[in-house]
Protein backbone atom coordinates (compact mmCIF):
# COMPACT_ATOMS: atom_id res chain seq x y z
CA UNK A 1 0.00 0.00 0.00
CA UNK A 2 2.60 2.47 1.09
CA UNK A 3 4.50 1.36 -2.92
CA UNK A 4 1.62 2.28 -4.42
CA UNK A 5 0.89 6.13 -2.64
CA UNK A 6 4.62 6.86 -3.26
CA UNK A 7 4.38 5.45 -7.19
CA UNK A 8 1.19 7.80 -7.10
CA UNK A 9 2.35 10.60 -5.63
CA UNK A 10 5.84 10.54 -7.91
CA UNK A 11 3.43 10.27 -10.77
CA UNK A 12 1.41 13.54 -10.19
CA UNK A 13 4.49 15.30 -9.57
CA UNK A 14 6.06 14.34 -12.71
CA UNK A 15 2.83 15.48 -14.57
CA UNK A 16 3.02 18.64 -12.98
CA UNK A 17 6.30 19.49 -13.85
CA UNK A 18 6.14 18.11 -17.45
CA UNK A 19 3.11 20.16 -18.20
CA UNK A 20 4.38 23.58 -16.82
CA UNK A 21 6.26 23.90 -20.07
CA UNK A 22 2.86 23.24 -22.35
CA UNK A 23 0.79 25.64 -23.74
CA UNK A 24 0.24 28.94 -25.33
CA UNK A 25 1.40 31.09 -22.48
CA UNK A 26 4.74 28.84 -22.60
CA UNK A 27 7.77 30.71 -23.12
CA UNK A 28 9.30 27.46 -24.83
CA UNK A 29 10.43 28.17 -27.73
CA UNK A 30 11.18 32.29 -27.26
CA UNK A 31 14.28 33.79 -28.75
CA UNK A 32 15.44 36.89 -29.33
CA UNK A 33 18.17 37.38 -32.01
CA UNK A 34 21.54 38.81 -30.86
CA UNK A 35 21.60 42.67 -30.70
CA UNK A 36 24.46 45.40 -31.08
CA UNK A 37 25.22 46.72 -27.43
CA UNK A 38 26.65 50.29 -28.76
CA UNK A 39 23.39 50.81 -30.94
CA UNK A 40 21.66 49.54 -27.43
CA UNK A 41 23.77 52.65 -25.83
CA UNK A 42 22.20 54.73 -28.32
CA UNK A 43 18.89 54.10 -27.83
CA UNK A 44 19.32 54.23 -24.10
CA UNK A 45 19.74 57.76 -24.70
CA UNK A 46 17.79 58.70 -27.06
CA UNK A 47 15.06 57.35 -25.38
CA UNK A 48 15.60 59.39 -22.36
CA UNK A 49 15.71 56.18 -19.79
CA UNK A 50 18.43 58.34 -17.66
CA UNK A 51 15.40 60.64 -16.48
CA UNK A 52 14.39 57.67 -14.40
CA UNK A 53 17.34 55.33 -14.12
CA UNK A 54 20.94 55.74 -13.19
CA UNK A 55 23.64 53.33 -15.31
CA UNK A 56 27.77 53.49 -13.91
CA UNK A 57 29.55 54.85 -17.11
CA UNK A 58 26.60 56.42 -18.78
CA UNK A 59 25.75 60.49 -18.19
CA UNK A 60 23.34 62.77 -20.34
CA UNK A 61 22.98 66.33 -18.29
CA UNK A 62 20.31 67.13 -21.07
CA UNK A 63 17.76 64.94 -19.65
CA UNK A 64 15.01 66.31 -16.98
CA UNK A 65 15.05 63.93 -13.84
CA UNK A 66 11.23 62.48 -13.27
CA UNK A 67 12.16 60.59 -10.39
CA UNK A 68 13.09 61.83 -6.53
CA UNK A 69 14.84 58.33 -6.59
CA UNK A 70 16.44 57.59 -9.86
CA UNK A 71 16.02 53.12 -10.58
CA UNK A 72 19.88 52.22 -10.54
CA UNK A 73 20.52 49.59 -13.16
CA UNK A 74 23.28 47.42 -13.63
CA UNK A 75 25.40 46.58 -10.81
CA UNK A 76 26.34 43.61 -8.52
CA UNK A 77 23.59 40.85 -7.34
CA UNK A 78 23.79 37.34 -6.24
CA UNK A 79 21.75 36.39 -8.65
CA UNK A 80 22.02 36.13 -12.69
CA UNK A 81 19.83 39.39 -13.96
CA UNK A 82 18.94 37.42 -17.43
CA UNK A 83 18.36 38.70 -20.67
CA UNK A 84 14.69 37.61 -20.20
CA UNK A 85 14.01 39.24 -16.84
CA UNK A 86 15.75 42.95 -18.70
CA UNK A 87 12.97 42.43 -21.37
CA UNK A 88 9.96 41.78 -19.35
CA UNK A 89 10.58 44.72 -17.32
CA UNK A 90 10.96 47.10 -20.36
CA UNK A 91 7.95 45.66 -22.21
CA UNK A 92 5.50 45.04 -19.17
CA UNK A 93 7.59 47.07 -16.24
CA UNK A 94 4.06 46.26 -13.75
CA UNK A 95 5.06 42.98 -13.54
CA UNK A 96 8.04 42.82 -11.15
CA UNK A 97 8.54 45.75 -9.06
CA UNK A 98 11.75 46.06 -7.23
CA UNK A 99 11.39 46.70 -2.73
CA UNK A 100 13.20 49.75 -3.04
CA UNK A 101 11.70 51.61 -5.14
CA UNK A 102 7.74 51.01 -4.88
CA UNK A 103 7.45 54.30 -3.06
CA UNK A 104 8.72 56.27 -5.68
CA UNK A 105 8.05 54.31 -8.80
CA UNK A 106 4.46 53.99 -8.59
CA UNK A 107 1.43 55.05 -8.79
CA UNK A 108 -2.11 54.85 -6.78
CA UNK A 109 -2.81 51.94 -8.12
CA UNK A 110 0.26 50.02 -7.88
CA UNK A 111 1.52 50.03 -11.28
CA UNK A 112 5.10 50.96 -12.60
CA UNK A 113 5.06 54.76 -13.64
CA UNK A 114 7.43 53.97 -16.84
CA UNK A 115 6.23 55.38 -19.55
CA UNK A 116 4.99 52.38 -22.15
CA UNK A 117 7.27 52.21 -24.57
CA UNK A 118 5.68 49.30 -26.39
CA UNK A 119 4.68 51.03 -29.84
CA UNK A 120 7.95 53.53 -29.32
CA UNK A 121 10.85 51.02 -29.66
CA UNK A 122 11.06 48.60 -32.50
CA UNK A 123 12.07 45.31 -31.67
CA UNK A 124 15.71 45.46 -32.94
CA UNK A 125 15.65 48.19 -30.70
CA UNK A 126 14.30 46.18 -27.79
CA UNK A 127 16.89 43.33 -28.84
CA UNK A 128 19.82 46.16 -28.80
CA UNK A 129 19.04 47.87 -25.76
CA UNK A 130 18.73 44.71 -23.50
CA UNK A 131 22.12 43.28 -25.33
CA UNK A 132 23.29 47.07 -23.65
CA UNK A 133 22.04 46.11 -20.13
CA UNK A 134 22.45 42.92 -19.98
CA UNK A 135 26.08 42.82 -19.15
CA UNK A 136 26.07 45.70 -16.71
CA UNK A 137 24.77 43.51 -14.48
CA UNK A 138 27.64 41.51 -12.50
CA UNK A 139 27.08 38.19 -10.21
CA UNK A 140 28.48 39.08 -6.68
CA UNK A 141 29.81 35.51 -4.95
CA UNK A 142 27.72 34.49 -2.25
CA UNK A 143 30.20 34.87 0.93
CA UNK A 144 29.64 32.34 3.67
CA UNK A 145 30.06 33.19 6.89
CA UNK A 146 33.38 31.32 8.59
CA UNK A 147 32.63 28.96 10.83
CA UNK A 148 35.08 27.40 13.57
CA UNK A 149 35.14 23.41 14.34
CA UNK A 150 32.60 22.85 16.42
CA UNK A 151 33.89 20.85 19.49
CA UNK A 152 31.80 18.46 21.24
CA UNK A 153 31.99 17.52 24.98
CA UNK A 154 30.60 14.56 26.13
Amino acid sequence: MKTILILTIIIFCSSLLLSCDQGAHSPRGFSLPEGDADAGKQVFIQHQCLSCHTLKGVEDNSVELELQKAVALGGESVRITTYAELVTSIINPSHKLSRGYRLNTTDVTGKSKMRNFNDALTVTELVDLVTFLQPQYKVRPITYTQYGKYVYDY
